[in-house]
């Protein structure tokens, strides 16, 4: 049977809409958004907060601007999905409000029916994640262990190889997004794709996945992915489309798992934690990567001893000069 459920830009471009709407305060463009079926829901975070029908219509925009001011906001995971009139997103946010200098890290799930032609919300749920330890008084490990069996184990044609994972992801998107509104940034998001995969292949590396505005890319040596990463921030430097775009880059080498056109592991994951230790128009690298290509070609900067979020340790960092 096949899954009738498609991946949906769209449907992910109106739940930013709706958190955009909340961080702004804009109780039009919420109330725009919600159902007027009287079987519209919402949950909250607080034990008392369930909401629903012309109560939640009419009261929303009072709700939220009850709250404290949005200082950061920032995506951390989304996607979408549809089939015929429905449609689901599910969404992760980290968000520190004023007078809260701690972030807390949100998770949304947004339920979508289709209304006189437009996706509207029939149903919203918020949550605040907890160690499962502090709720149950167990970790629950299961679950865990079946999705990284079903990513590697259950794979079909799974292979091994050492490569140089690189990561790019464009900084501070959220904000441009919201500025430029969605139709004109996913026309910018697709021109930067086109120029990152350019580079990539120009380097003898294969663009793997686009990961919203984020892209993963592999490389045969770390020579190659290094140069690639150079010559996307020499691109982007030398570019004067507006508005500028900053990209992070993050590379690592080591062994991963290869199926059909995906490679998952380890490697992967750390990369991407390399990644988003990085700062705008820099690139990093493990210090796995830096020992591959040695000194001839290539200037570092003293290494960081840092910890990489899900990883135990402290891990070796460098920083590639690659301005000319």
């Amino acid at each position: 049977m096949s899954d009738p459920f498609t991946p949906s830009p769209e449907l992910e471009a109106v739940a930013r809409r709706f958190f955009r709407a909340v961080r702004q305060r804009d109780g039009k463009a919420m109330r725009n958004l919600l159902s007027r079926s009287a079987k519209l829901r919402f949950i909250g975070t607080a034990p008392n907060e369930r909401w629903s029908g012309n109560s939640l219509r009419d009261g929303l925009e009072a709700h939220f601007n009850e709250a404290p001011a949005f200082l950061v906001d920032e995506e951390t995971h989304g996607e979408a999905f549809e089939a015929g009139d429905i449609g689901w997103a599910i969404f992760e946010r980290s968000i520190e409000l004023q007078g809260n200098p701690i972030p807390v890290d949100f998770r949304f799930t947004l339920i979508f029916t289709m209304e006189d032609g437009a996706w509207k919300i029939l149903h919203r749920h918020a949550s605040v994640g907890k160690p499962n330890a502090d709720t149950h008084g167990v970790e629950h490990r299961a679950l865990d262990e079946l999705a990284a069996l079903a990513s590697i184990s259950d794979l079909p044609e799974t292979h091994t190889d050492i490569v140089t994972v690189v990561f790019t992801d464009i900084t501070d998107s959220t904000t441009l997004a919201a500025t430029l509104g969605d139709r004109r940034w996913t026309e910018i998001v697709q021109r930067h794709l086109t120029m990152i995969e350019g580079c990539v292949t120009k380097h003898s590396g294969q663009l793997v996945k686009s990961l919203g505005d984020g892209t993963m890319s592999v490389f045969p040596s770390a020579t190659v992915a290094l140069q690639a990463a150079m010559s996307i921030q020499q691109t982007l430097a030398r570019g004067h489309q507006e508005p500028r775009l900053s990209v992070r880059i993050g590379a690592h080498t080591g062994d991963v798992v290869h199926s059909g056109k995906d490679f998952f592991g380890t490697v992967v994951n750390k990369t991407a934690r390399v990644a988003a230790i990085s700062g705008p128009d820099e690139i990093r690298v493990s210090h796995a990567t830096r020992t591959m290509v040695g000194t001839a070609k290539f200037t570092f900067t003293e290494p960081l001893s840092v910890p990489l979020k899900g990883l135990d340790g402290e891990h070796l960092i460098h920083k590639l000069e690659w301005q000319t």
